[in-house]
């Protein structure tokens, strides 16, 4: 019976005669997600309803009609489909569906008041609808923070994890489960591979195994409850690898596949045909574009009002450091920034005593080069130096390489220029990283990529960060960072 069905998978796989297999009805993890999120939108537009009507009973304001609440409701769930909130999705990003939802709901708010004018509703009475629309925005919001919440919680701690395969067992593909596998609240589960000619021992490397080649999908679908698969990079040609995905989806998986030249689809690209085969061009990465100029002048400018609000704080911490450390007040470090030209970087003293530069000392996990960090040799931390470390507060100085043009508010964490030559040399992309400023936090850094950790990880976001860039994404990675340094305090306290 095994081998008769292991046969029908290969021929199937293997030869593209595929039949439309039978499964059972199910809800598909993607629709049950679907499903959630718009119970918890009408849940909390009802309750934004109530909250309107109610509010306007007590104050003897006019209330929304039931027609134009629902005509509301009805508009802002379009809108919210429209714009993707239903889709499930690897990460949720609370501050990104915040605004989607607020600009949504605002742009319904708009539309149904200018319906209501143009019928004849006078404008004062028609505002309810703006009444509305704050209440709607604001509980739909708590509602997703809320989902969110309780789905990355129950993830973490081992719950609604979906059995994910991964097609190819080569450098791509363990970068891929060993990500899944160190961040739960993703919701993935790697089980197992398939590759004909896997180029990694991913049993000894991570505890997955290698259970067979494509013709075997069929029988890892159903052995191990798979209900996503991956297809990464392997040795097995791409018609075989259309068969497999196309298999997947003729028996109701979700399936997802990482592109040929990944390290150069941004977020945003521009999709032409040539008959049926697609060309994306990508935006280029120009640090010399207007965007980056407006960045650097915004920068400038907080780091000057920022330096003058805080003076008291600047005053406060230089005291505290001359009454516990002696001089100097400030340390003082060479770094490298854009385009590999060196330059000091300044932060309060959170040590006892100077040394010089510690040899280079660099820590491999699996195969992965560890980057500097942290405390490094004896701790010579003092009492005052710890709790500027544990808020962050040794480095407010470096607001002054930021109004210098040293450094930027937001951008890639500058080295060591004897570490950047060696990562050069050993590191994917790493240089890469020098075609910006430095900056004083980043998106590695608000993802947990700090201290010792990936190095190639890092190049790897900060890149990212670099061919994304965006004015939003830098208030993102601002209110990011105050949520970091905020936990990171409480967990040490």
């Amino acid at each position: 019976m095994a081998i008769a069905a292991r046969k029908a998978s290969a021929e199937a796989v293997g030869h593209g005669a595929i039949s439309r297999p039978r499964v059972a009805r199910r809800l598909r993890p993607g629709s049950a997600w679907g499903v959630a999120c718009l119970g918890v939108d009408v849940c909390m537009l009802l309750l934004a309803v109530f909250a309107t009507m109610l509010s306007g009973w007590l104050s003897g304001a006019r209330m929304p009609t039931i027609a134009w609440a629902t005509a509301f409701a009805g508009v802002v769930l379009g809108l919210y489909a429209s714009r993707g909130l239903y889709r499930r999705r690897l990460r949720l990003h609370v501050l990104d569906d915040a605004g989607q939802i607020l600009a949504a709901t605002m742009f319904a708010a708009t539309a149904i008041l200018s319906v209501r004018v143009v019928l004849g509703d006078p404008v004062p009475v028609a505002l309810d609808s703006l009444r509305l629309a704050a209440l709607a925005g604001a509980c739909v919001t708590v509602g997703r923070v809320a989902l969110y919440r309780s789905l990355q919680r129950a993830r973490s701690e081992g719950e609604a994890l979906l059995p994910t395969l991964i097609v190819g067992a080569g450098r791509v593909g363990c970068i891929v489960a060993r990500r899944l596998l160190s961040a739960p609240q993703l919701g993935l589960q790697p089980v197992a591979f398939l590759d004909k000619e896997p180029l990694v021992d991913t049993g000894r490397q991570l505890g997955i195994p290698v259970v067979g080649a494509s013709w075997d999908l069929d029988e890892a679908i159903t052995r191990y409850g798979i209900e996503q698969v991956i297809v990464t990079f392997s040795t097995a040609p791409d018609e075989v690898l259309l068969r497999l995905v196309r298999r997947c989806e003729e028996l109701d998986i979700q399936v997802a596949v990482v592109p040929r030249l990944y390290e150069r689809v941004p977020e945003t690209y521009l999709i032409d045909h040539l008959g049926g085969i697609p060309l994306a061009s990508s935006r280029r990465a120009d640090p010399g574009a207007w965007r980056f100029r407006i960045k650097y002048a915004i920068d400038a400018i907080l780091a000057g009002v920022a330096l003058l609000l805080l003076f008291p704080i600047f005053v406060a911490i230089s005291l505290a450091v001359l009454a516990t450390m002696g001089r100097p007040i400030f340390f003082r470090q060479t770094r490298v920034g854009r385009d590999g030209r060196s330059f000091e970087m300044f932060k309060f003293r959170s040590m006892s005593r100077q040394v010089g530069e510690h040899a280079l000392r660099l820590h491999t996990v699996s195969g992965e080069v560890l980057g500097p960090g942290g405390v490094e040799g004896e701790d010579r931390r003092t009492r005052v130096g710890a709790c500027l470390r544990r808020f962050s507060l040794d480095e407010l100085p470096q607001l002054i390489n930021v109004l210098k043009g040293e450094m930027s508010l937001i951008g890639p964490r500058p080295e060591r220029p004897q570490y950047v030559s060696e990562f050069r040399q050993t590191v994917y992309r790493y240089g890469d990283r020098h075609r910006v400023r430095a900056g004083i936090t980043g998106w590695a850094q608000v993802h947990g990529l700090r201290g010792r950790t990936s190095l190639a990880d890092r190049a790897e976001w900060d890149n990212f960060y670099i061919e994304n860039f965006s004015l939003g994404r830098d208030l993102k990675i601002a209110l990011l960072t105050v949520g970091a340094v905020l936990g990171s305090a409480r967990s040490q306290a």
